[in-house]
């Protein structure tokens, strides 16, 4: 019982970050139909310069984390919006392009970050508590499941906040709904499009920090690694819903937390099989829109 309780919540843990990355996705697609390949380098490039700034305060303090978050998510967010400015902005409506760019810029960035800091995974020192477990009927928990799951919710509760009681959050849900009527009455959707790619990058900036309290190293290739799963979630909660994103991410982090304890490491293989019953019998997702 206590193995079962421990894979749960450490899926939901590991779902947690899925969602910091998916969200971004998401969001970016919902309203502007662009797939965004490039997004796992927002991830990798916060947690190098989020460590960096934590390392400045003190990488195993509480100050130097909080000071680490801000600075990876404020950095994703600044890569996410130059790159919607400068690469994603010209390429409107050629799918093809967008597609080609930032596969492009993904790879690109990955060799850059290399150049940088190095080829191989850099272990990290964390503070006390998030090298401590906690008991949780019977089951000693790592504490960074606790603190993934915690910044997943409040990630999610500000982006629903934000476009729900913002002036431009209802910009941005009118043009999910319908961009070109958006546009029609005179909105310029240009700065939304820009603000969703920066809370894009800021959410996957964050996750990137996360992650690497969670791995206890940070590698070039992370991003990578966690974008697969995040595009995953994205298409099973649905293309545009953030909500279906949340549900999905926990659904497939436990799922596949599961398989690899009981299924002879299969999670990966799990989590692809899930992919294609969804895109066979609901193609729009768990919750996307229907055509």
């Amino acid at each position: 019982m206590s193995t079962l309780i421990l894979l749960l919540v450490t899926g939901v843990g590991l779902g947690g970050l899925y969602f910091l990355v998916a969200s971004g996705l998401s969001l970016i697609y919902g309203l502007m139909g662009v797939l965004n390949f490039a997004h796992g380098s927002f991830l990798t490039l916060g947690a190098f310069v989020g460590l960096a700034a934590a390392q400045a305060v003190g990488a195993g303090t509480w100050g130097g984390l909080l000071l680490g978050l801000l600075v990876g998510a404020l950095t994703g967010a600044v890569a996410a919006a130059l790159t919607e400015l400068g690469l994603i902005r010209p390429l409107y409506n050629r799918h093809i392009e967008q597609v080609l760019v930032t596969v492009g810029l993904s790879l690109a960035t990955v060799a850059l970050f290399e150049g940088i800091w190095g080829p191989n995974p850099r272990n990290i020192t964390t503070n006390a508590w998030l090298s401590d477990t906690t008991e949780l009927l019977g089951a000693r928990i790592p504490n960074t499941a606790f603190l993934n799951i915690l910044a997943a919710a409040l990630v999610l509760g500000g982006i629903v906040a934000f476009l729900k009681h913002t002036r431009y959050g209802l910009i941005i849900r009118a043009g999910v709904e319908n961009r070109s009527m958006v546009t029609a009455l005179g909105i310029d959707v240009r700065k939304a499009f820009t603000l969703v790619f920066a809370v894009g990058g800021a959410a996957a900036g964050l996750g990137g920090v996360l992650a690497t309290q969670s791995l206890n190293y940070v590698s070039p290739h992370m991003g990578a690694s966690l974008l697969i799963f995040a595009f995953i979630v994205t298409v099973i909660g649905g293309m545009g819903s953030l909500t279906g994103a949340a549900v999905a991410s926990v659904v497939v982090a436990v799922l596949q937390q599961l398989a690899n304890s009981y299924l002879n490491n299969s999670g990966d293989l799990i989590v692809v099989l899930l992919l294609a019953i969804v895109l066979l019998v609901r193609p729009s997702g768990l919750m996307g829109r229907t055509a």
